[in-house]
């Protein structure tokens, strides 16, 4: 068993530390009270090749796996800059269309992905159905060689600023009835589409939320969108499920990389403040137990954390999916407590500090909190290691 990183995978997380210190938190808040995007890091980690890493390289990507896209993920976050983008668009949206995509669509997309040229943002949550893709309510139809999609979506990140959509729709495929929207749910199998931004019939308007960040959430309108043949993932609609698939556990990954990476930027922050910020009679307040034990359970947390995403970084580069489902979902569960640990400990050491602008800390109480609901919540994450681990009966 191996914990250390390869000679390669050691620079990439020395290059990207340098790269995310250079822009850094105070960056990464200013874009996102001014609602900006963190354009010009997203561009020159594209043009460096870190939104590549996992893309081949006969379509300009490093030729990596998840561990490297994760590696990225987790040093900009630990720089105070964790971009929700690498989640929807190198981890879904180009293992999707790369593992299940036609030849023609991993020419089109994936070097304008590698390089950051291009975004593809995921639509899958809906308002009744959540994530539960049995019940979606998005369905797509046929219409002579087109198809035409119809339906709305929820939480759909940073769909302003992308070029496309990998939107997830249910297609009827039984007793002649392809794509009827009054067909019930279970004859609906799913399928995923590239949707360009700017398709007639397609719409969004933005959800106000309480987090600070440069990427928006938005509600997702389709109505009558007409598509070319060609924007169906793959050969044909027996390739819906397994890219749906195929894009869960790198997202899970990836997020819970991001949120170690929060947790590690958190402590950092309350240990440069506590080792340095002396009261009554000049001991610094980090010598004292009440404050340096909390800070000291809230790293080991997202050290463990750390320890099963690279688990499960390295099963699923390595194939073994039905482990790597395991793993990435206890390293989605275990980082969120750990960055939302983190953070809040972070603020209650700096005291009345940790509640600034200034200090950087607060600033991600919003993002941590969410980390534990989205993209999938701790309470069915539980459920999915109470059934495939504990072998318990399904509950819902």
């Amino acid at each position: 068993m191996n914990f250390d990183l390869s000679p390669e995978q050691d620079q990439l997380r020395d290059a990207v530390r340098s790269l995310g210190k250079r822009y850094g938190h105070r960056y990464f808040v200013a874009k996102a009270k001014a609602g900006e995007h963190t354009t010009e890091l997203w561009h020159e980690a594209g043009r460096l090749g870190y939104l590549g890493v996992n893309i081949p390289t006969k379509y300009g990507g490093g030729g990596g796996g998840i561990t490297e896209l994760a590696i990225v993920c987790e040093e900009l976050a630990a720089a105070g800059c964790p971009l929700l983008l690498l989640v929807v668009s190198p981890a879904i949206a180009a293992t999707v269309i790369n593992k299940h995509g036609t030849e023609e669509q991993r020419k089109r997309h994936l070097p304008g992905l590698a390089d950051g040229s291009q975004k593809i943002v995921f639509a899958i949550t809906e308002p009744e159905a959540g994530s539960n893709f049995h019940r979606l309510g998005t369905v797509a139809r046929r219409d002579g060689d087109d198809w035409v999609i119809s339906g709305r979506k929820c939480y759909i990140s940073g769909v302003d600023n992308a070029n496309h959509v990998l939107v997830v729709a249910r297609v009827a495929v039984e007793d002649g009835d392809a794509g009827s929207p009054d067909a019930a749910p279970q004859k609906l199998k799913p399928a995923l589409f590239i949707v360009p931004t700017d398709a007639p019939g397609l719409t969004w308007s933005k959800l106000d939320m309480e987090i600070l960040s440069p990427e928006n959430q938005f509600l997702l309108y389709l109505d009558e969108v007409r598509l070319p043949a060609d924007a169906l993932v793959g050969e044909s609609l027996d390739a819906g499920l397994p890219a749906l698939f195929s894009g869960l556990n790198p997202e899970r990954i990836t997020v819970a990389a991001m949120g170690a990476g929060t947790g590690r930027y958190a402590t950092e922050r309350a240990s440069e403040y506590t080792s340095t910020r002396s009261v009554w009679g000049g001991r610094t307040i980090g010598t004292h137990q009440g404050v340096s034990h909390p800070l000291a359970h809230a790293a080991v947390q997202v050290e463990l954390a750390r320890l099963m995403i690279q688990k499960a970084a390295v099963l699923y580069d390595a194939g073994r999916d039905l482990e790597a489902g395991v793993s990435a979902n206890m390293a989605k569960y275990a980082s969120a407590d750990a960055a939302a640990l983190a953070v809040d400990t972070a603020v209650q050491a700096l005291g009345g500090a940790g509640m600034t602008t200034e200090y950087g800390v607060a600033t991600l109480l919003g993002a941590v909190r969410a980390g534990r609901i989205a993209p999938v919540s701790r309470e069915m994450i539980l459920n999915f290691v109470a059934q495939h681990v504990l072998g318990q009966d399904k509950s819902y």
